[in-house]
């Protein structure tokens, strides 16, 4: 499985995803919220051969990068995996929160993100290191 980083208007993000994010099912599973992206975000896209596996968008903030509106093929915890091991690698010492489906919670928790807000659907988090202490 391969990560490719993207702008959040790069065409190819585009051909990427839009099978996806205009999917009844797909929109269903992230609660019926729509993706949205700028010229601002980063996307992480996990490709396997020709099939999208997953993706997560970073939104620029005034202190780091907020993930939201993520999607990952069947829950997929190896999926998720290498998402967020890529997107940490690279941003390391950076601040990165997130809003969490309940059903990922444990797997963003396995790469250091902690909870702090623990809603109905969704637990918001941010990620703690010896660099970053999460507010």
């Amino acid at each position: 499985m391969d990560i490719i980083r993207l702008n959040g208007e790069d065409k190819k993000l585009y051909e990427l995803v839009a099978p996806l994010v205009m999917n009844a099912r797909v929109i269903k599973a992230n609660n019926h919220y729509a993706y949205k992206t700028d010229a601002d975000y980063i996307w992480y896209v996990a490709v396997d051969g020709d099939k999208v596996e997953g993706f997560i968008p970073l939104k620029p903030t005034l202190t780091g990068y907020y993930m939201d509106n993520y999607y990952i093929h069947d829950d997929d915890p190896a999926v998720v995996d290498i998402l967020l091991s890529t997107i940490l690698s690279e941003h390391e010492g950076e601040h990165l929160s997130a809003l969490v489906k309940k059903r990922h919670v444990v797997d963003f928790g396995r790469h250091g993100f902690v909870s702090w807000l623990d809603m109905k659907n969704y637990n918001k988090m941010d990620f703690k290191n010896s660099n970053n202490k999460a507010k």
